[in-house]
């Protein structure tokens, strides 16, 4: 995922000669796409939150408990969860943030939420992008989908009593007045867009600065050895650094150039999608979640480890069917 979903990315353009000039491109550069970037996040984040903030006050929102309340059930989340879920999967994370802090949720529901949210995330935009350069966008979709439900109840065992309903305010004996409600929305926001600022623009220039200074290559050969582990094939290292780093939409560029050059087989950039699908955007993603209170160990290992488990059962799913498929033909012969 990318905070910059307004304009398309383009192919990494030749670095600036030298290290001094590339570290003044990349610090200005990420500047600008991060003031940019945190301008169209707080266009998602203020009326998103304003309008929980609302429906929270007028109880409204705890009326949709009976709905959800048997899936999210199952994943060990309550019935709230599932609203910022769906607005996750259809649209960003931004618009869930915005969404994740107004409804009182604990401190173990806000991190089972962030480990869903950081697999299952804009489905239809990047969907897209990986239907374009190598998997069913369907297909992809479903595998994010059952992959986030399956490590959050994973990480869930480790967290007792995340399935209890948020408790409304009005419950405890507490009603606040609209007035009192929206000054309480409106500082709760303020600190969040205030974390959010310094942590893109840390992002931003950290991610432009390698860029510049043309180290995605050197990233590249770094983590070559170890796509064995992944059960990737070496050949899409440098798809996986953009998108394991850089995010699908911000890596698009690279991800779809390299796919469409025709060097790769089917199998390669499906088992390079299932990874990328669970398990990308590992910079921008989990330091965001640092302004919820979210640990980076739980936005980064349990999905790396997931995206690792689910490359190497489709792996073996297709050995399977190709054993099977051998062993029926000769049947038959």
């Amino acid at each position: 995922m990318s905070i910059l979903r307004e304009s398309r990315p383009t192919a990494q353009a030749t670095p600036p000669p030298g290290f001094l000039p590339g570290l003044k491109a990349g610090f200005f550069q990420g500047l600008r796409k991060g003031a940019r970037g945190f301008l169209w996040i707080c266009r998602i984040v203020v009326p998103i939150s304003f309008a929980v903030a609302l429906l929270d006050w007028t109880g409204w929102l705890y009326a949709l408990d009976p709905v959800f309340q048997p899936v999210m059930g199952l994943i060990n989340l309550p019935p709230q969860a599932a609203l910022p879920i769906l607005l996750a999967i259809s649209t960003s994370v931004y618009a869930a943030i915005g969404m994740m802090v107004v409804i009182p949720f604990s401190s173990e529901q806000v991190l089972l939420l962030a480990v869903f949210i950081t697999i299952a995330h804009m489905l239809v935009v990047e969907g897209l992008i990986q239907h374009k350069s190598g998997i069913n966008l369907v297909k992809i979709d479903a595998i994010r989908l059952v992959t986030a439900g399956l490590t959050v109840f994973a990480v869930s065992q480790f967290f007792p009593g995340t399935e209890a309903p948020v408790v409304l305010p009005e419950a405890l004996g507490i009603h606040a007045t609209l007035l009192d409600a929206l000054a309480g929305w409106a500082l709760s926001t303020l600190r969040l867009l205030l974390k959010i600022l310094i942590i893109i623009m840390i992002v931003m220039v950290a991610l432009e600065t390698v860029k510049a200074l043309g180290w995605n290559e050197r990233l590249a050969a770094f983590f070559r050895p170890f796509m064995a582990l992944l059960g990737l094939s070496p050949n899409v290292t440098t798809m996986w650094v953009a998108g394991t780093f850089f995010g699908l939409t911000y890596g698009s560029a690279v991800i779809m150039e390299e796919a469409a050059s025709g060097r790769f087989a089917e199998d390669e950039l499906e088992r390079l999608h299932i990874a990328l699908g669970i398990n990308h955007s590992i910079v921008e993603d989990p330091a965001l979640f640092l302004a919820l209170g979210v640990g980076v160990f739980w936005t980064v290992v349990p999905r790396f480890l997931a995206a690792a488990v689910a490359v190497q059962l489709y792996r073996l799913e297709g050995a399977a069917r190709s054993r099977f498929g051998r062993r029926a033909s000769s049947d038959s012969a």
